[in-house]
């Protein structure tokens, strides 16, 4: 099978690796604004040709759309507008309502499934692409009934190949889970890397002292902006939303701790311990 990756970085060249690997890739073509990328990715031999769009998605079984939200919501109705009703195209995208919906009455939305891997890092480009990196991983298909049955077959059988475990749902159903589960946490690590820089002026110190507690808390605040202002930008009002929550919850801390309220102060992180039956 020949497929094309637009965005040959962390997502998408991970994806063009393992599929390689599992030799349900036969050809991959490159797609990419940044050429160091495509080089790069060439060199390390995740894609076979560096192409034109017109030319990869022409001789292409599966597009798969590995760049920001906003990009991906410009490009794939060009996209569409290039394939033909045995081409099938996904996308890679952490939000999907704005995406969706910018195809919705495009006339060839049938060949196009709304995919999302739950997996990535701070890391970015080819050179932090891992071939394992969706094993055993949640995969969602949003808005199933949109897509044609063979498109989604296929889309199964990427999942599969990349072995990760599928489930559906809608793509506002999805968003609101993910501004919960998932950009809350980016806005928290930046917040939290604001705050220490602002503070505490002695990078030597922060470099010295730093507990692995506040390095894991603090590693999704090397995440980049080009990836996630889109991100915020699309899922706007969700992500507001879990905010407002959030910052509730901050608020009950401080206020335990300025009213020396300690029973409080044990019960809020009585109740935050109840992840522990959740996360295992």
């Amino acid at each position: 099978m020949k497929i094309t990756i637009i965005g040959v970085g962390l997502i998408g060249g991970s994806m063009a690796m393992k599929l390689r690997e599992q030799h349900f890739a036969d050809y991959v073509f490159g797609v990419d604004l940044n050429e160091n990328h495509l080089l790069e990715a060439k060199e390390l031999g995740i894609i076979d040709e560096i192409s034109t769009l017109e030319n990869a998605v022409k001789n292409s079984d599966l597009i798969i759309i590995a760049i920001p939200v906003d990009a991906a919501r410009k490009i794939l109705p060009t996209v569409l507008d290039l394939v033909n009703e045995n081409q099938t195209v996904m996308d890679a995208g952490s939000t999907k309502l704005g995406i969706v919906n910018a195809v919705k009455n495009h006339q060839k939305r049938n060949r196009y499934v709304a995919f999302h891997p739950m997996w990535g890092t701070e890391n970015s480009g080819p050179k932090s692409a891992v071939s394992e990196s969706f094993s055993g991983r949640a995969a969602v298909i949003c808005d199933q009934k949109d897509s044609a049955e063979d498109a989604l077959s296929l889309v199964n059988k990427v999942a599969e190949n990349l072995e990760m475990n599928l489930i559906y749902m809608n793509a506002d159903e999805h968003d609101v889970h993910t501004a919960y589960i998932s950009h809350i946490s980016h806005i928290t690590s930046y917040a939290l890397a604001n705050t220490v820089l602002e503070k505490e002026r002695e990078e030597d110190t922060i470099f010295q002292l730093a507990s692995s507690g506040f390095s894991s808390t603090v590693r999704l605040a090397k995440s980049h902006p080009e990836m996630w202002v889109p991100i915020f930008k699309q899922n706007k009002e969700n992500v507001l939303d879990v905010l407002n929550e959030h910052i509730s919850q901050l608020r009950k801390f401080k206020s335990a701790l300025e009213k020396e309220n300690y029973e409080l102060l044990e019960e809020l992180i009585k109740n935050a311990n109840r992840i522990r039956g959740i996360l295992k």
